[in-house]
């Protein structure tokens, strides 16, 4: 049977009060999506409003390409996916074999006290099916608990986006919080590479990935563990 895989991005598109624009970081979504289709997986894009994913343009800036994104560029199937992503709430964790969450600032805003992704995640935990987050979208756990009431991540090896790298890019007093610092706050055994260094772990059920450059690697860590 084809297994299937569901997406989630972020709907926020609001870069805080700088009056730039933010969302889904175009590299950790195309080289995930890839290694999926390209391994025969069916693949859903889910968002919390439903809808046009929105693309933050920064990522979409020369320095930012990779092969993965060009091929989104070229890829009008894959455009229209984004375009036209399910609405989080209507979704079940039974129709899915694992999620994957790709980041970009967009997470920080709109995934990380959404109840439908918190039950989500929750839901795909007690099932036994794996979680993946990478950069930004590691956000996505802070909030989810065990059936313990204890948090998820809680003595769990994990990792995202890091202080220094946010304030390499200037933006530690923009965003709403500082993600390592959640993570650590929520128990979670917090590791890391180098700034911009490919990094991902797992521990259980839950994959996490680093940065942009550890897209990859979260995406081919879910794809063992399903095929395991």
């Amino acid at each position: 049977m084809t297994k299937k895989i569901l997406m989630v991005l972020t709907s926020h598109d609001e870069l805080g009060n700088t009056g730039q624009k933010t969302g889904f970081w175009v590299e950790e979504f195309a080289a995930p999506y890839y290694a999926f289709i390209d391994a025969g997986i069916e693949v859903t894009l889910a968002t919390p409003k439903g809808g046009q994913a929105p693309i933050d343009p920064t990522s979409t800036l020369v320095d930012f390409q990779t092969a993965a994104t060009t091929r989104y560029d070229s890829d009008a199937a894959a455009q229209a996916k984004i375009a036209t992503t399910v609405q989080l709430s209507s979704l079940n964790e039974s129709d899915f074999d694992g999620v994957f969450y790709p980041g970009g600032h967009g997470p920080l805003w709109d995934l990380t006290d959404n109840t439908d992704s918190i039950s989500l995640i929750e839901n795909f935990l007690k099932a036994g099916k794996a979680v993946a987050t990478v950069c930004h979208a590691s956000a996505a756990l802070l909030n989810v608990k065990q059936v313990s009431g204890e948090f998820a991540i809680k003595g769990k090896a994990i990792t995202g986006f890091t202080n220094s790298e946010e304030e390499a890019v200037q933006l530690t007093e923009v965003v709403p919080f500082l993600l390592e610092d959640e993570l650590i706050k929520r128990g979670g055994e917090y590791q890391k590479a180098e700034d911009w260094h490919a990094f991902a772990i797992q521990d259980g059920l839950i994959i996490t990935g680093q940065n942009p450059a550890s897209s990859a690697l979260a995406a081919e860590k879910l794809l063992t563990h399903l095929s395991a």
